[in-house]
C-alpha cells in the first residue's frame, strides 16, 4: 500500500532535494522525515524533477566589459599615436570620466547584486545584468518574491537624492534631481525596463495579476541622509538598499511554484546580457 505524501506549510526555510530551490518559511512543501528533506510541491506534482537550467546572469558583467572595451581602446590609441612615449602617457594619464563611470556603475551593481543574491536563501528569485532584445538598454536585477517582481536599477551618483516640485502656482510637477541636478530622464528609463518584463510574463498565468514595481537604488554614502524617506514618482520607487530589501521581503500572494515559474519566464525572454 503506497503512502500518500501531503504537503505542510513549513516552519523554516529549506531547500527542495528534487528540484534545488529555495523554500522560505511557510511555503506548501512534502516533508520527508526519514530522510529529513523537503520536496516543492511542484516536484511532488511531477511537473520538474532537476532544476532548471538558468543563467542568473553576473551582477555588473556587461558595465564592466564596456569599461573594458573602452578603457582598451583609448591606451591603444596613446600607443599607436605616440610609438616611444605612449606608455609613459598611459602611465601618466586618465581615462575621461565618460570611461570611468562604466567601471563606478559596475561596482556599484556588483556590490548592490552580492546583497540580492543573499535573499535567494529566503525563497526569493534574483537575476541580473538582463539583455532586452530590440534595445541596447539592460536591466540591471530582477527580483522575485511574495510581494511581487522588482525591476532594479543601481545608481552610484554623488550627491543627495531629493524630490523638488518644479510646477507653478497651480500645477504640482515632481521631479527627480541628485546633487541638485535634475535627473528626472532616470524615471522613464525605468518605465521601459518595467514593460519589458512584463511583456516577457505575457505567457504566465499570473502575468495579469502579479505586480512588477520599478525601483532605482541609489548606493553612494551621500545620497540619503538620517531622516530621508523613501521616494516615489508614479510608479516609480527611488530608494536606498536597505528599504529595497525590505520590499523584496514584504510578504503577498505569491507562492513558490509561481516564483519559479515568473523566473523561467523571464530568464526566457531576457537572456543575460
Amino acid at each position: 500500500m503506497s503512502i500518500v505524501e501531503r504537503p505542510i506549510r513549513l516552519r523554516y526555510a529549506a531547500t527542495c532535494s528534487s528540484c534545488g530551490a529555495a523554500l522560505a518559511p511557510g511555503t506548501r512543501a512534502v516533508w520527508r522525515r526519514v530522510e529529513r528533506v523537503a520536496i516543492c510541491d511542484r516536484c511532488v506534482g511531477g511537473e520538474r524533477t532537476q532544476p532548471a537550467e538558468i543563467d542568473r546572469g553576473t551582477p555588473g558583467g556587461s558595465a564592466r566589459r564596456e569599461w573594458q572595451r573602452r578603457h582598451d581602446r583609448r591606451e591603444q590609441h596613446i600607443l599607436t599615436e605616440h610609438r616611444h612615449l605612449g606608455r609613459l602617457l598611459v602611465a601618466l594619464s586618465d581615462d575621461p570620466q565618460s570611461t570611468t563611470a562604466w567601471g563606478i556603475g559596475a561596482e556599484g551593481e556588483r556590490e548592490l547584486g552580492e546583497s540580492l543574491n543573499r535573499l535567494r536563501r529566503d525563497g526569493i528569485a534574483v537575476v541580473h545584468d538582463r539583455r532586452i532584445p530590440g534595445s541596447s538598454a539592460n536591466i540591471d536585477h530582477i527580483a522575485i518574491g511574495q510581494a511581487g517582481v522588482f525591476v532594479i536599477d543601481t545608481k552610484r551618483y554623488r550627491g543627495r537624492v531629493e524630490s523638488r516640485d518644479v510646477g507653478g502656482w497651480l500645477t504640482s510637477d515632481l521631479q527627480l534631481f541628485v546633487a541638485g541636478r535634475n535627473r528626472s530622464k532616470l524615471l522613464a528609463g525605468m518605465a521601459r525596463q518595467a514593460e519589458a518584463v512584463r511583456r516577457s510574463l505575457a505567457g504566465t498565468p499570473e502575468s495579469a495579476s502579479v505586480p512588477v514595481t520599478p525601483v532605482i537604488v541609489f548606493v553612494s554614502d551621500d545620497n540619503w541622509s538620517l531622516f530621508s524617506r523613501p521616494l516615489r514618482f508614479g510608479d516609480v520607487h527611488v530608494v536606498w538598499g536597505k528599504k529595497l530589501g525590505e520590499m523584496i521581503r514584504a510578504r503577498g500572494p505569491v507562492d513558490t511554484t509561481t516564483i519559479m515559474r515568473l523566473e523561467e519566464a523571464i530568464t526566457r525572454a531576457l537572456p543575460a546580457a
